[in-house]
């Protein structure tokens, strides 16, 4: 055979060269002919391999040891893989074949200008990475290979590797042929990220299949340990239309993987880099765009590895192939997990795809244990790993100390449908053998409960959805569900709330970080949240209500009791507008302005615009909007909306529409001021009637005007969706848009379009 046929330069390869040299290499080849830097290097073939199994004669041997193979018999099959392993890396190979091999190393040393430069040296099965198949991690990768022999010898180990335990298993429950799936190997320069960083990304969220961002891992030294789920790696998250970084996570980075003797080795990052992102904003939105330049070559969501070479100062694609969870993904629907009780909270961790469990926890040390897992077991270990890819089918659900969200095993996670929670810290000390426990990744926040608590499931398909001529919106406040949501056929978000980012993200009084000098806590949080729920929408508008806590609930904030009064009716006392400007809260509202222009002019999210709550006065709009614009908010770039729910914005409707740019009616909070009714009351519940002529004829009445200013007027709240008659009293009254909560978002849809 000649030499072409045994290896060929990776930038010869192409997508339509798969069977011949296997995903991997095809798809370095494919990306060495776009503008994207890949490391240089050449492939052999699964030609190369076929020759290698054929002249040493060994193929025979492998075949004995695979029949009768049960593979849910892990001593067996631990066995044999031992042994067919064995076999291939000690057969001698043909001098043909490692003639050929060598030849082509000596021309890669050529281009590089050194001698036996060190190189990487990668399987490629050739079924490897299709899009109904994901056979990562199951074949070796080994580093810093320098010299004939030990490359010669990698690539033998390399072969032997086809055949590792979870390989086998692998193939056998998917029904590959096993002689079918051949191997091909990569051999690209040595990246020197030990010097720099390293990491793994998705074109797409990979919880969700939210596809308008890029998601990116990110830890100093070699990929391994990323993959493997040892290091906890930081994630950005990266608005694809703009560039913007909607999202960044500071991960605990404690090891590396670094070149030591001749091999690799794990050592101890210092504290101080630790508290650093491993990459920059600038080399984050570098990488963001190659991504995106990769995905719209192969036409499908992209799942890529990376590296930064510390020597040169640059930054490589190491390898990219298809996104096998969402991207073979073909039905169209929304599943909603909630939790129907409550329950004793016994650790929090990362989320690992939006699904709810319930099971009997077992923890296991040791991947040799795995028989004891039961079906439906909630399987809880130090890191999840490769190795326990035969188990996890059997677990509901996934419980580790570390790992992070594009680990191997969170892939496998989502691909199985399990949810998972990673990154606990101390699962395998808090949970034991036998407790009954339920796992809840619904939210970004994974939490484990005591017990098997109830849980509802609903599910909404999203095709063939009428259009609407009044828009239905939603009413939002977690940015975790933000992107599992953006899928729903609606126009955008009416409200979205600032609360739930600063009790759940933040945690403390704005003014008591201001006084501690931590205000960029506050900032980065709430910008956080913003640009999550707004990239997931785009480019529909989505109103965000500014900061609405009374002092009551101000005061439960962490250090709020210094800066809180204690009020007798709080509903009625300082909230809203009337504490932007007020000298003892202005400087927090300027941490939320700050937060607001960040998310527009640097994440590029201009569908984000605001809305003033319990605006009394026409005077109190105009302080706040003065305020907006000293805090760079400019009117010209931004509509800003006002919350109709005092009667005096009904009755002053025509004046707070020459302030304003929309009304949202906040109908709750306007029938109680209308009514004079606490619905909180028990003995005034039958009192508090959203339907009441005084509460609609005050809709109808701000209607009118706003339209006479060409305003428009929205509504949200629970009354379209609880109450019976109330979405066609509300289109009969000429409402702009609805807003609901999302379960119930196609059914109103559907209710409107039947009623127009």
């Amino acid at each position: 055979m000649s030499d072409t046929e045994f290896v060929q330069w990776l930038e010869a390869c192409s997508g339509a060269d798969t069977g011949a040299v296997g995903g991997k290499s095809a798809n370095l080849g494919e990306l060495a002919g776009l503008d994207v830097p890949v490391l240089p290097g050449f492939t052999t073939t699964a030609s190369a391999y076929e020759y290698y199994v054929e002249e040493t004669g060994i193929g025979e041997a492998i075949a004995d040891d695979l029949e009768g193979l049960d593979v849910e018999n892990v001593s067996d099959l631990q066995n044999r893989g031992e042994r067919i392993r064995r076999t291939i890396s000690e057969a001698a190979m043909p001098e043909d074949l490692s003639s050929a091999i060598v030849d082509r190393y000596d021309a890669l040393a050529a281009r590089l200008e050194l001698d036996d430069p060190e190189v990487a040296v990668r399987s490629s099965a050739t079924a490897e990475d299709l899009p109904d198949a994901s056979f990562a991690g199951q074949q070796e990768t080994f580093l810093n290979v320098a010299g004939e022999t030990e490359l010669l010898e990698s690539i033998k180990h390399c072969f032997a590797s086809l055949f590792t335990d979870r390989a086998i298993a692998y193939r056998e429950n998917n029904d590959f042929d096993h002689f079918q799936v051949k191997l091909a190997v990569a051999v690209q320069k040595m990246g020197r990220a030990d010097l720099a960083a390293s990491g793994v990304l998705f074109t797409l969220d990979p919880d969700t299949g939210f596809e308008e961002v890029v998601t990116i891992e990110a830890a100093y030294g070699f990929g391994e340990p990323i993959v493997q789920g040892v290091v906890d790696p930081d994630r950005y998250v990266v608005f694809k239309p703009t560039t913007g970084i909607v999202e960044k996570q500071l991960g605990g980075k404690t090891q590396r993987m670094v070149r030591r003797n001749g091999g690799t080795k794990l050592e101890p990052v210092p504290e101080d880099e630790r508290d650093e992102f491993a990459l920059s904003d600038e080399r984050i939105r570098e990488l963001a765009t190659y991504a995106t330049r990769i995905e719209e070559h192969f036409g499908t969501p992209q799942d890529v590895e990376w590296l930064v070479d510390g020597d040169l100062e640059e930054l490589f694609v190491v390898q990219a192939r298809p996104e096998t969870v969402h991207g073979a993904a073909t039905e169209n629907v929304i599943r909603t997990y909630s939790l129907e009780e409550s329950g004793e909270e016994l650790l929090t961790g990362v989320a690992i795809g939006n699904a709810v469990a319930t099971g009997s926890v077992r923890v296991l040390s040791d991947h040799r244990q795995m028989d004891q897992v039961q079906e439906g077991d909630v399987l809880v270990t130090e890191m999840t790993d490769p190795d326990w890819v035969p188990v996890m089918k059997r677990a509901s659900a996934i419980v580790t100390d570390r790992g992070g969200k594009t680990s191997h095993a969170a892939i496998v996670s989502r691909e199985l449908g399990i949810p998972a929670i990673v990154r606990t810290g101390n699962a395998t000390d808090a949970l034991a053998d036998g407790d009954l426990v339920t796992v809840d990744c619904s939210t970004d926040t994974g939490r484990v409960y005591a017990g098997e608590l109830a849980f509802e499931v609903s599910e909404e398909v999203v095709d063939e959805i009428p259009e609407t001529e009044t828009d239905v919106k939603l009413i939002l406040g977690d940015p975790g569900r933000a992107f599992a949501l953006a899928a729903l056929p609606v126009d955008g978000v009416g409200l979205a709330r600032e609360e739930f980012i600063v009790t759940s993200h933040v945690g403390s009084h704005p003014l008591e970080l201001l006084a501690r000098g931590e205000e960029a806590q506050f900032v980065d949080a709430l910008r956080t949240g913003i640009a999550k729920i707004g990239a997931a929408f785009y480019p529909d508008e989505v109103i965000f209500r500014l900061s609405d806590f009374k002092t009551d609930e101000y005061r439960n904030l962490e250090g709020g009791f210094k800066y809180e009064p204690e009020e007798a009716n709080p509903m009625l006392g300082w909230r809203g507008a009337s504490r932007y400007y007020d000298d003892e809260f202005r400087e927090a509202f300027r941490l939320e302005c700050e937060a607001y222009r960040q998310v527009r002019e640097d994440v590029g999210l201009d569908n984000v615009t605001v809305m003033v709550p319990f605006c009394r006065t026409i005077e109190e709009g105009e302080r706040v909007l003065e305020l907006l614009e000293e805090f760079g908010l400019s009117r010209e770039e931004m509509d800003v909306w006002v919350m109709a729910e005092l009667p005096s914005n009904i009755v002053l409707a025509d004046r707070f529409a020459a302030l304003f740019d929309g009304f949202s009616i906040g109908s709750n909070d306007l029938t109680q001021l209308t009514l004079g009714v606490d619905r909180n009351s028990e003995h005034l519940a039958s009192l508090f009637d959203e339907t009441d002529d005084a509460v609609t004829r005050s809709i109808e009445s701000l209607i009118e005007t706003a339209h006479d200013h060409d305003r428009p007027v929205g509504i949200c709240g629970d009354a379209p969706s609880t109450i019976s008659g109330y979405t066609e009293f509300l289109l009969e009254a000429g409402i702009d848009s609805i807003s609901v909560s999302p379960d119930v978002a196609v059914e109103t849809i559907l209710t409107v379009s039947e009623l127009e």
